[in-house]
This record gives structure tokens, sequence and C-alpha cells, in this order.
């Protein structure tokens, strides 16, 4: 019975997911109100604050998930990882995450980066949440890597990737016809960045050849 509540409660909270993109891509953001995303999935205003406490955290459904997965991955470092490697390592997974046709359609993925791109609201949500999210990452990269980076370092690798990803999907949103070409897009763009990156992996960090 436990699995079965589950499964609907997945099912409601994908409906509602569904319902708002469509009536926000249809109506426009502001217009949609709650009531009508609630009774698109069938269920009451009410009961849509057990699965949302807003219209902008559906836009932002997945982003905890997607980075308590980053965190988890560098947690679990092995010794003869790299750090640029589990970068890259948290990086593809993320991607391809976020690129399954289980989180949506490419159409999907467009309409929440254009209503990141021009609705005040969801533009200062999305800085907010995109600085918060770097700084942990930051965190979790030095502590995995403490002998290796500096909190520094680590702020300002995760900063330079993210925010490559992030331009690169920008740039390529017209161009990019399909969930794996976004997929392939935002890679790439970590991949140039993590080239530059490898002094990370051939030297101490100059806070710890200072201690040495």
């Amino acid at each position: 019975m436990v699995g079965l509540r589950e499964r609907k409660k997945q099912r409601t909270r994908r409906a509602l997911i569904e319902a708002a993109l469509r009536s926000f891509d249809e109506k426009g953001f502001e217009a949609t109100t709650l009531a009508e995303i609630a009774a698109a999935a069938d269920i009451s205003t009410r009961t849509f604050f057990s699965y949302f406490a807003s219209k902008e955290d559906i836009v932002f459904h997945d982003a905890e998930e997607r980075h308590e997965m980053a965190v988890a991955i560098l947690a679990d470092r092995q010794p003869d990882d790299t750090v640029t490697g589990m970068l890259l390592r948290v990086i593809d997974a993320g991607l391809r995450w976020a690129t399954s046709e289980e989180r949506g359609t490419v159409e999907d993925a467009r309409l929440r980066l254009r209503l990141v791109m021009t609705e005040p609201a969801l533009q200062a949500r999305a800085l907010r949440m995109l600085l918060g999210n770097q700084l942990r990452l930051a965190r979790a990269l030095h502590e995995a890597f403490p002998e290796r980076v500096t909190p520094i370092e680590a702020a300002a690798a995760c900063g330079a990737i993210i925010g490559a990803i992030q331009l690169a999907v920008v740039a390529g949103a017209e161009e990019d016809r399909s969930l794996e070409a976004i997929y392939h897009t935002g890679l790439h763009a970590a991949e140039v960045v993590v080239a530059g990156l490898r002094a990370l992996d051939d030297a101490e960090s100059a806070a710890g050849s200072a201690l040495g």
C-alpha cells in the first residue's frame, strides 16, 4: 500500500508540473493561477500545497534533487580520483539526469529556460539558487579534496564550470533540437573549462604548498 500511495503521489506531482508548464506556455506565468493548475491535475488548491509551495517551485521542481545527487557523487570520492575527473563525473550525471525523457521534453526544457529568462520573479529566484548551489557544491568539492583544493579554488572551479554550461545551453537553445543535443552542448562546455583546470590535478594547492 505504501508503494501504491507513493506512485500515486508521483503521478499527481508529474500532472501538476505538466499542467503548470502547459498553462505557462498558453497563458503566461503571471496569468496562471494555482487554482487552475490544481484543477487541471484534478486536485484541490489546498492539496496543491502538499506538493509545491508556489508556482516558482514548479519551474525549479528538480533543482534540489539534482544538487543533492552532485554532492553525493563528490562525497563518494575514491583515492585515485582526480579533481577534474570528479567534476566531469558530477556534470555528466547531472546533465544525463536533467535531459532524460523522464524529466520532460525538449519543449519543456526550452519553456522553462524562456520563463527564467523573461520573468523577473523567476530570474531573482534563479540567481539566488545559483549562488547558493555553487557555494554548496564548492564546499563539497573542498571536502572531497581537502589536501589538494582550497575553498577559494573550489569556488572558482565550480563557478567557472557551472557558468560555462548554463551560458552554452542558453546560447545553443535555438540550435539544439533534442535533449541529447542539450546534453552534449553542456558536456562540451564543461570539457572546455576542465581543460583549464588540469593544474588542480598536477600540483598541490597554494595553501597546501605553503604548509609544506
